[in-house]
């Protein structure tokens, strides 16, 4: 190949070492012409992309602020009809006599629904409701703490006072044992069903012991107190008779706290039997002729024939359906979720 045979650049074919000013110049141009506009393409197209994904971004942070708005706006309509002041709704209409409905179920114990504070707030809102001709507290509960069911026992006497009028019928569905008997036995009358499970008068503490376990596995048990009895009760050391003497007068006098308080409630109706505050259980049907229900009826019943007034208005407190998805969230997953309502959502 001879080297004055070169390859024009511009048009891919050689050209003898010879070039054509006119070709030139045009080949100049039209390539300065398609840079130029393949720069003006790049630039509309950027423009173009920027404009449209500020758009994608004011409608996403649109729809997402609706979003929550709405959930918002729902959140205070239903803490409205949760807390509902008596004078509007159906709790609250002058003139329609009504028996009010006070649920107690499950666990008692302060981290739960059937905590005091809760059933004691639905009894204060039944018994001054000027409409409550009488009220059934429906429960269902194996017990829990001697505490929490105290505060409601307390709190029924004081408001039997109070409203002598109003009276309240405890009624069983399948369980009322330990601290739900405490409470029920503050009614004017307990009713069951024939198979309803009542009893369970008496007090327990349980646990258990590792001792032989860390001996098996070889495992020495370090315990520093200041304080003899600092380390009451540890599940990892033997048992003292000294403390289990103490713990024993302990639970003798939560004990006896709680015959006194069924003592008071029932009065002569109890019958002169020693097994009544042992622990023990009984059917319904059972409890019937120990004196610890005094008839087999349910809910229904006790308000349209005991109470006159067929009408059953729920004064049962309920935490706010959106507070509970709240509290199932996370208070951060909360905070997220709110904070994410002022700003993009990305």
């Amino acid at each position: 190949m001879s080297d004055d045979k070169r390859i024009d650049p511009w048009l891919g074919k050689a050209n003898n070492g010879q070039s054509s000013p006119e070709n030139a110049d045009m080949n100049n141009g039209d390539t300065t012409s398609q840079a130029s506009n393949s720069e003006v393409k790049w630039q509309r197209n950027m423009i173009e992309r920027l404009a449209f994904g500020a758009l994608q971004e004011q409608r996403r942070t649109r729809r997402w602020g609706i979003f929550f708005k709405a959930l918002f706006f729902l959140y205070l309509v239903a803490v409205f009809i949760s807390y509902m002041p008596s004078g509007l709704g159906e709790k609250g209409i002058a003139g329609k006599e009504h028996t009010a409905l006070v649920e107690i179920n499950g666990v008692i114990a302060d981290d739960s629904e059937a905590n005091a504070g809760d059933i004691i707030s639905g009894l204060q809102d039944a018994f001054d409701n000027n409409s409550t001709k009488g009220i059934v507290m429906r429960v269902n509960s194996p017990g829990g703490s001697p505490v929490q069911s105290g505060y409601v026992y307390d709190e029924i006497v004081r408001l039997r006072e109070k409203h002598p009028d109003i009276h309240l019928y405890a009624v069983v569905t399948d369980l009322c044992a330990s601290g739900c008997y405490y409470i029920a036995s503050a009614a004017d009358e307990i009713y069951a069903d024939k198979a309803s499970i009542v009893g369970s008068i008496g007090v327990l503490m349980n646990g258990f012991g590792f001792v032989d376990t860390m001996k098996k596995l070889g495992v020495e048990r370090r315990l520093f107190t200041a304080g003899e009895n600092k380390g009451f009760m540890d599940p990892f050391s033997p048992v003292k008779e000294n403390e289990k003497a103490h713990l024993d007068v302990l639970l003798e006098t939560i004990h006896q706290q709680f015959i006194n308080a069924v003592k008071s409630g029932r009065k002569d109706r109890l019958a002169d039997d020693p097994k009544l505050f042992s622990g023990l259980m009984w059917t319904g049907e059972q409890a019937v002729k120990l004196g610890l229900v005094d008839g087999l009826a349910n809910s229904s019943y006790v308000a349209k024939d005991i109470i006159g007034a067929e009408k059953i208005v729920d004064f049962t407190y309920r935490e706010p359906y959106f507070e509970k998805i709240i509290k199932r969230f996370g208070v951060s997953m909360a905070e997220g979720l709110f904070s994410a309502s002022a700003g993009t959502i990305r």
